[in-house]
C-alpha cells in the first residue's frame, strides 16, 4: 500500500514544542545543530541494524529503513539549501516531493548498511556546514516554494525537528 502523502505545514514547530516528539525548536540554533546531529547519528545507525528494519508497522507507515532513507536525503537537501542561503541573497528553494523520492529511490528495498554509511556521511556534512556559519549570518533568508520564509536560525530549528521527529517515529 502506498504511503498517504503528508500535506501538513510543519512550520508551526518553530513557535511551539511538538506534542508528538517533544522537540522544542526554541532550544536549537545553527551552533547547536552539529552536536544534535552527532547525537542522533548513532541512534539512526542502531535503528538500521534492527532485524525488522524493512518492515512497516502498518501499511501506510514507513519502515525504519524508509525513514532513514528520508533522513539521509533531508540531510543532503537541507545542506544544499543552507549553502544557497549563505552564498546568495534571498535564496529560493524548489519543491521537493518526499513521497516521490521514496518511490523513485526505492527506499523500501535499500540496503540498510549502505543507507547507514550514506546517512552518517550526509549528517556529518550538514553538521560541518552549520558549524561553519557565523552568528552574523543567522538572519540570512531563504524562501520555500510554498512561500514559507526561513532565516538560517529558523531553518536550523525546522531541520532539527525533522531529524528528531523521525527518530521518534522509529522509536530510535
Amino acid at each position: 500500500m502506498p504511503i498517504i502523502p503528508d500535506q501538513k505545514d510543519w512550520t508551526w514547530v518553530l513557535s511551539r514544542p511538538c506534542p508528538e516528539c517533544g522537540f522544542d525548536a526554541c532550544s536549537a540554533t545553527p551552533a547547536t545543530a552539529p552536536g544534535m546531529v552527532a547525537a542522533v547519528l548513532p541512534r539512526w545507525r542502531a535503528a538500521l541494524r534492527r532485524p525488522d528494519v524493512a518492515e512497516r508497522p502498518d501499511d501506510p507507515t514507513w519502515s525504519a529503513l524508509e525513514y532513514a532513507c528520508h533522513v539521509r536525503d533531508v540531510f543532503t537537501l537541507f545542506d544544499d539549501r543552507l549553502g544557497l542561503m549563505v552564498s546568495g541573497d534571498d535564496a529560493r528553494f524548489e519543491d521537493w516531493d518526499q513521497d516521490r523520492a521514496a518511490v523513485e529511490k526505492d527506499y523500501a528495498h535499500a540496503d540498510p548498511a549502505g543507507v547507514s554509511a550514506e546517512l552518517t556521511a550526509a549528517g556529518e556534512r550538514i553538521a560541518a556546514s552549520f558549524a561553519s556559519i557565523p552568528v552574523e549570518q543567522w538572519g540570512r533568508k531563504g524562501t520555500r516554494s510554498n512561500g514559507s520564509v526561513f532565516t538560517v536560525l529558523t531553518f536550523a530549528q525546522y531541520f532539527l525537528h525533522d531529524v528528531v521527529h523521525h527518530l521518534h517515529d522509529v522509536d530510535g
